[in-house]
């Protein structure tokens, strides 16, 4: 499951650094659409839940291993 959402992580990088790259593209055109600006947003909220998940992963090892009796 870990390596999962590792990899998921990875994938939501690259579509948030598309999404952005198409917004700049998109907003410097001659009459740009304003709405393009929000569609990067989707992608960094996925990359901050899987992020956040990957960062409290070693602490939630941590607890379990500590809670495990011996």
């Amino acid at each position: 499951m870990d390596l999962r959402i590792r990899q998921l992580h990875r994938w939501f990088s690259i579509a948030f650094t598309v999404t952005v790259v198409v917004t700049f593209v998109a907003l410097a055109q001659e009459d740009p659409i304003v709405w393009i600006s929000y569609v990067p947003l989707l992608p960094l909220a996925l990359l901050l839940v899987s992020g956040l998940y990957l960062f409290a992963l070693p602490y939630l090892r941590r607890r379990r291993a500590a809670a495990r009796p011996r």
